[in-house]
C-alpha cells in the first residue's frame, strides 16, 4: 500500500510539473506581454490554449495506453474516468485556440470569422491536416458521452476512439511549423519533443511491442472450454512459459482471440483462478459485445493478452477482516481472491448475489473454497427486495444495512471488495458508507468502455 502510495505521488508530481512547464514556456517568451489591443490578447489566448491542450491530450492518451506503471498505482477505472474528464477539457481549450486564432486574424484582414478560416485552413501550411484532427477529436468526444456509448457497439467506440492518436499526429505539424512556443529551436522544443517521445515510447512498448513478444515467445492457446453455467464458461489457456502471464488474484488482462473475426475486438476480462504453474483461466458470461462468440472458441486457438492491469487486489488491503461481495458475473475476481487471500478461518466473509442458485457460475467451486479455508458464504438468490435493494427478499421490513450488519458484525473494521454491474456496486457503497465503512477500505474497479 504504501509502495502505491509512492507510487502515485511520483507520477502526481511528474504531471503537475509538465503541466508547470507549459506556462512557464509560455510565460517566458513573453506570454503576459504587450496586452494593449484586442489582437494582441487573443494571440496570447491562442498560444496558451494551444500549450495546456497539447500537455493535457498527451497525458489523456496515456492514461488509457494500458501502460503498466499507470495501472499499477491508479487502477483501470480511476484512469478512465480522469480520461473522459480531460476529453471535454481539451476539446474545449482547442475550440479557445481556434476560435481565438481565427478572430485575431480576422481582425488584421477585416474578413469575417468564416470567410478568414477558410482562408488559413486553405492557404496555410499544415492547418488542413489541423482540421482534420479538430474534426477527430469532436468525433471522439461526441461518442464519449454517455447518451452515444448507450447506442454505440463497443466495436464501434473501439475503432472511434483510434482516431485519437490520429489527433495527435495530425496536429503535430502546425505545432512545429507555426507554434511559437514550440518552434523556438530552444529549450521548448526540445521539451515539447521529449515529451512526444515519451507518450509515444509508452504507447509503442506497452500497446505493441510488449503484447506482441510475450505472444510470440510463449504462444498462448485455448487448452479447453468448459461450461459453469447455462450462460457462461471457463476458458482455459495454457503456454509453454505461463510465468509471462502471473498475475495478482483480482487483476485483468485484455483478451484478443487470433481468429478471423475477432483479431481486432479486445475485452476485458479478469482471471477467475489465482496464477498456477498449469493454467490462465478466464470465467466469461454471454453479454453481448461478442462474449457469446468468445464463449464458442476451440481448443488450439491463438489467444493474445495484454496485462495484468488493475488493483483490485490483496496489496490494498488494510485489515485483518475482509469481506468479498459479488454480483452475476462479478464472481471471477472474487474467487481468485478467496482463493489465494493471506487469511485464518473466519478471517473472510463471501457475498455472492445470483439470480437463480442452481445455474450461478462458479458456484460450486466457491463452495468449496469456502468450506476448505473456513470462510463464510452467503448466498443472495432471487428477486431483489425491494427497487432500491441490492439483496435479495429478506425479513419483512429488514433494511440492506441491517441484513449486511447480521452478516458481517465487523464491517466498519473490514477491507469489502466489490464487484459487479455499476448501479449494483454503487448500491452496495452507499449501504457500506451507512454501516461506517471507512471509504479507504472498500475496494471497486470497475472495466467497462
Amino acid at each position: 500500500m504504501r509502495q502505491i502510495s509512492l507510487a502515485r505521488f511520483l507520477i502526481l508530481s511528474l504531471a503537475i510539473s509538465s503541466f508547470a512547464t507549459t506556462i512557464s514556456i509560455f510565460v517566458f517568451n513573453g506570454g503576459f506581454q504587450q496586452l494593449g489591443d484586442l489582437a494582441a490578447v487573443l494571440y496570447a489566448t491562442t498560444r496558451l490554449a494551444a500549450l495546456l491542450a497539447t500537455n493535457l491530450l498527451l497525458i489523456h492518451i496515456l492514461l488509457v495506453a494500458r501502460v503498466s506503471w499507470l495501472e499499477s498505482s491508479f487502477g483501470h477505472d480511476r484512469l478512465v474516468r480522469t480520461h473522459k474528464l480531460l476529453g471535454k477539457l481539451i476539446l474545449y481549450l482547442v475550440l479557445m485556440h481556434v476560435i481565438a486564432a481565427v478572430s485575431q486574424f480576422a481582425i488584421g484582414s477585416g474578413a469575417s470569422l468564416i470567410d478568414e478560416f477558410i482562408v488559413m485552413v486553405t492557404f496555410t501550411p499544415d492547418l488542413i491536416t489541423a482540421a482534420f484532427a479538430l474534426g477527430f477529436m469532436i468525433v471522439v468526444v461526441l461518442t464519449s458521452l454517455n447518451i452515444s456509448r448507450k447506442r454505440v457497439a463497443y466495436e464501434v467506440w473501439h475503432m472511434l476512439h483510434l482516431f485519437a492518436y490520429a489527433v495527435v499526429l495530425l496536429a503535430m505539424p502546425h505545432q512545429f511549423s507555426l507554434g511559437s512556443d514550440i518552434s523556438r529551436e530552444d529549450f521548448a522544443t526540445f521539451y515539447w519533443l521529449a515529451l512526444y517521445f515519451f507518450v509515444l515510447s509508452n504507447i509503442i512498448w506497452f500497446r505493441i511491442l510488449k503484447p506482441l513478444f510475450r505472444a510470440v515467445t510463449s504462444l498462448l492457446r485455448v487448452e479447453r472450454v468448459e461450461r459453469t453455467s447455462s450462460d457462461s464458461v471457463s476458458i482455459y489457456l495454457t503456454s509453454k512459459d505461463l510465468k509471462r502471464y502471473t498475475a495478482a488474484a483480482g487483476q485483468f488482462f485484455v483478451f484478443r482471440p487470433i481468429t478471423a473475426n475477432q483479431w481486432y475486438k479486445p475485452h476485458p476480462f479478469s482471471m477467475s483462478a489465482a496464477s498456477n504453474p498449469r493454467h490462465v483461466r478466464f470465467t466469461v458470461a454471454s453479454r453481448g459485445d461478442d462474449t457469446e462468440q468468445i464463449q464458442s472458441i476451440k481448443p488450439g486457438t491463438v489467444v493474445l493478452l495484454e496485462g495484468p492491469y488493475g488493483i483490485f487486489t490483496e496489496s490494498r488491503r488494510t485489515q485483518k477482516d475482509v469481506v468479498l461481495v459479488a454480483s452475476g458475473i462479478g464472481i471471477p475476481p472474487i474467487r481468485a481472491l478467496a482463493e489465494s487471500i493471506a487469511a485464518d478461518p473466519g478471517d473472510v466473509t463471501i457475498i455472492y448475489r445470483v439470480r437463480n442458485e442452481n445455474d450461478a457460475a462458479l458456484l460450486d467451486e466457491t463452495r468449496e473454497l469456502a468450506r476448505s479455508r473456513g470462510f463464510k458464504l452467503v448466498i443472495q438468490a432471487g428477486n431483489r427486495a425491494s427497487a432500491n435493494s441490492w439483496m435479495n427478499a429478506g425479513p419483512e421490513g429488514a433494511t440492506d444495512l441491517e441484513r449486511l450488519l447480521e452478516i458481517a458484525p465487523k464491517l466498519a473494521e473490514s477491507d469489502v471488495y466489490i464487484c459487479g454491474p455499476a448501479a449494483w456496486t454503487k448500491a452496495v457503497e452507499r449501504t457500506l458508507k451507512n454501516a461506517g465503512t471507512p471509504t479507504k477500505q472498500v475496494h471497486t474497479e470497475q472495466y467497462s468502455w
